[in-house]
């Protein structure tokens, strides 16, 4: 009690507003002493209002008080400081802070930190006035718990007594009173017997969710992994797809650089062939007209003697020519080319429609988990059609798919390349030939 008493003197010389011992005490009117930069520091707030208060019992003062220091109070908190006394203990842990239970019968407007409830007096104390019950005789029975605000909904809202008895046909707490009243006939326990057989039951239902927790921890770390790999191997899926489909378009951008200078080859040949036959046709066409025009001039001349000379020298020139007959192919040319690159894009739009239905099934059957397992019939027919894509039908928990995902593109794409060296292409270079 003498430890209390100090601790009561200390708190009689620590200033409200940084709860420490005074430095250079200060007294407002009301009486009330304070540090002198703190109640400074606290009044310069209110500057604007030019109404200033005490910290503690909120007196008000116009205009602002002059602050004069309190000698006495200082050499008593000096001779404190030199006695070596430490300053009231932290604020937590003496007084009522914000969600703490406040002392009952701590007067003024700062309270102390309840410990402990009287479940008879209905009331929280701290530890000063705690002691009254540990030491009088007139309350050695009284039950204390742990500091509660909640002290009324231990007692019986009928009789107004200690909520003491559980009633198990009525499942809730009851009064002695309650067990011979409404309650009478019922199965009931005291409260400590029932809390001994629920701490039982919660703790096997503790160790349901522990085993639970500990399940579904390891699941979500193999879910985690799993998702991991799915994604690292999705993205070796699109990286090998879209590497395939480069190699598929340069091979078809090849091919069609191929198929251009094989009609341009073509094309120059034939031109250059043509166009020699047109230079000895004009030639053979020259000299005609010149024997025409010889013939008509010597068919149209009177002198005998000149005709009959001059016939013997232009009759003898033979007309006939080396140059074979021209036959002229019918207005196609390279049509039947065309046609038969139409027919290979064609062939090819039609093998990748139906690769593609393949592929999309492919990429559609990948999965991470397996499907919840059906609750209803509909559901089990659903799930059981499809065995390959739902896994096993009677599968009781969450199961990771082995990580399979491969490109499907890597083999049917790849294939589809084959298609440029197929006989249809081949075709092209026969369409060449026919044409030379």
């Amino acid at each position: 009690m003498a430890q209390q008493g100090v601790l009561l003197d200390q708190d009689q010389f620590c200033c409200s507003v940084c709860l420490d011992l005074l430095k250079e005490p200060v007294v407002i009117p009301c009486g009330h002493s304070y540090c002198r930069i703190c109640i400074e520091g606290y009044w310069d707030q209110d500057v604007l209002k030019g109404v200033y208060s005490c910290p503690q019992c909120r007196h008000t003062f116009t205009p602002r008080p002059n602050l004069r220091k309190n000698n006495m109070l200082a050499e008593v908190v000096e001779k404190l400081r030199k006695t070596g006394l430490q300053a009231a203990p932290p604020p937590a842990l003496c007084y009522a802070g914000p969600g703490d239970v406040a002392c009952d019968f701590c007067t003024g407007t700062r309270k102390q930190k309840a410990l402990m409830s009287c479940l008879v007096c209905l009331a929280s104390y701290c530890e000063t006035h705690l002691q009254s019950h540990y030491e009088s005789p007139a309350f050695k029975k009284h039950k204390l718990v742990k500091a509660t605000a909640q002290l009324q909904e231990k007692i019986c809202s009928h009789h107004d007594k200690l909520l003491e008895i559980y009633c198990r046909t009525d499942q809730q707490c009851i009064c002695l009173l309650c067990v011979m009243d409404e309650h009478k006939g019922h199965d009931t326990v005291s409260a400590a017997a029932e809390r001994t057989e629920k701490q039982r039951q919660l703790g096997m239902s503790q160790q349901k969710v522990q085993q639970r927790f500990q399940e579904r921890e390891k699941e979500l770390k193999e879910l985690q992994q799993a998702v991991e790999s799915f994604k690292r191997s999705a993205q070796s899926a699109v990286e090998d797809s879209d590497q395939i489909f480069t190699e598929l378009i340069r091979s078809i951008e090849r091919r069609s650089s191929e198929v251009k200078e094989l009609i341009r080859a073509q094309e120059k040949a034939q031109v250059s062939q043509a166009e020699g036959l047109l230079e000895q046709l004009k030639q053979e066409i020259a000299e005609l007209r010149k024997r025409s025009t010889e013939l008509e001039q010597l068919s149209d001349t009177e002198d005998h003697i000149h005709f009959l000379q001059s016939y013997q020298s232009l009759s003898s020139i033979s007309v006939s020519s080396d140059l074979p007959s021209i036959v002229v192919r019918p207005l196609q040319y390279f049509g039947d080319v065309s046609k038969t690159v139409s027919e290979l894009r064609e062939k090819l739009e039609d093998f990748l429609k139906g690769e593609w239905t393949k592929i999309s099934t492919t990429v559609n059957i990948v999965d991470v988990v397996l499907p919840p397992e059906p609750k209803t019939r509909e559901q089990l027919l659903q799930y059981t059609s499809d065995p390959q894509q739902h896994g096993h039908p009677y599968s009781r928990h969450t199961q990771l798919y082995p990580l399979k995902l491969h490109n499907p593109l890597s083999h049917d794409l790849l294939h589809t390349s084959h298609i440029l060296e197929s006989p249809s292409y081949k075709l092209l270079q026969h369409d060449h030939k026919r044409c030379t």
